[in-house]
């Protein structure tokens, strides 16, 4: 990678409306044109807000198929800047009612680079428990000009194996666009363990303010190097938080010390001893107001 400027464009959707969502976004792009970004977030579902209250169905009439009416727009503004931008939104799939929840990689001329589906929706989320998101099967990496960028989406970052299989394809920027429903705690502690644990930069871009289904954001994206060293963190508000990312991330041991780094968490990797590639479940058994059953 070459060293760049990220941004991350916190914003509150106004729930369900698409059209206003991309003008509001192209209002607020601006502000990370300013600070120099090459490559621009955008929160998780960016066009409708996370939760619509809409059937599986219904929010299928309301998005579109990529690219479409949710992305044409962005895709112009990406190409009139000459900048990348991850631009998130639900996604028609080939029926009506499969519905993916995505995030786009829209290049520097306005061509879509690569999507990525979500690949763990979050339980209430999920088709299969009355939700309206259809799992996405792919973890693909993308080559661009800035470096290898690897896309995980909110609840995505609760799983090591997800973050891991990106990096060892070569990802050196995971972005995590997000509308995060729990504590700031799982937050920071997802974001940097799934930086730190990998030596990836993680943009972690959160939502602000409420959705159709009564849900409300916190914020406080975060920029994580592959160190642990938080570079940006934002507050609840709409706001854009911005960090300039470096080839050397990983020679020291920490921000702001000249203590040379003796290991890398990829290399050091001990196979002999894992075991994960299986079904499980907790030991402690969650509340199972979603999923039912014992």
């Amino acid at each position: 990678m070459r060293e760049f400027v990220v941004a991350g464009v916190q914003l509150a959707p106004v729930p369900g409306d698409v059209d206003a969502n991309i003008e509001k976004a192209l209002k607020a792009l601006p502000k990370a044109i300013e600070v120099g970004a090459e490559l621009v977030v955008f929160p998780e579902t960016a066009t409708t807000g996370f939760d619509t209250g809409l059937s599986k169905e219904e929010l299928w009439d309301l998005v579109d198929f990529v690219p479409g009416k949710a992305t044409e727009k962005i895709q112009e503004a990406a190409a009139e800047h000459r900048i990348y931008i991850v631009w998130p939104t639900y996604e028609r799939g080939k029926d009506r009612g499969v519905v993916y929840n995505s995030a786009i990689l829209i290049g520097r001329n306005g061509d879509i680079v690569g999507t990525y589906r979500k690949t763990h929706p979050f339980p209430g989320e999920l088709v299969e428990f009355g939700g309206w998101t259809t799992p996405g099967d792919r973890a693909d990496v993308f080559e661009t000009d800035l470096c290898t960028l690897g896309m995980i989406i909110c609840y995505d970052g609760d799983f090591p194996d997800l973050s891991t299989t990106l990096a060892l394809k070569g990802a050196e920027i995971i972005v995590r666009p997000s509308a995060l429903l729990r504590t700031y705690e799982h937050w920071w502690a997802t974001s940097f363990a799934r930086a730190y644990d990998n030596h990836v930069y993680v943009v972690a871009v959160n939502a602000v303010g409420g959705d159709g289904g009564g849900n409300y954001y916190f914020g406080h994206s975060m920029i994580i190097a592959p160190n642990g060293w938080k570079l940006a963190q934002g507050r609840c508000a709409e706001e854009v938080v911005y960090a300039t990312l470096k080839e050397d991330a990983l020679k020291y041991v920490y921000g702001g010390m000249t203590t040379l780094q003796s290991f890398d968490h990829l290399e050091d990797r001990n196979l002999k001893v894992y075991d994960v590639m299986k079904p499980g479940r907790s030991r402690f058994k969650p509340g199972r107001h979603v999923r039912g059953g014992a």
